[in-house]
């Protein structure tokens, strides 16, 4: 079990740094879209960073939690429109 979750960590960490690297703030800079999404890429970051702090101590459930909550902000961002990704592929649920 702890092979899987440990398989599953560093799975949802490569996904989340792929999906911030390919996600682009979609509504034109200076709007509050604009705010709105780089609120929510600074989140997905943020999370990121956490994530990878958890997981360098070994604490595989909390770098789980992280990666996830941070991708989740990605994606929700992605179906409301605030940010550019792609449509293909396994990085976003659009």
């Amino acid at each position: 079990m702890a092979a899987d979750l440990e398989e599953k960590t560093d799975r949802y960490g490569e996904l989340l740094g792929a999906a911030l690297e390919e996600a682009s703030v979609a509504p034109p800079a200076g709007t509050p879209m604009a705010e709105a999404a780089d609120d929510c890429y600074e989140m997905a970051e943020s999370y990121l960073e956490d994530g990878t702090h958890f997981r360098e101590a070994g604490d595989l459930v909390n770098a789980l939690a992280s990666f996830s909550y941070g991708h989740a902000w990605l994606d929700a961002g992605a179906r409301v429109g605030l940010f550019d990704v792609p449509t293909e592929g396994h990085l976003f649920t659009v």
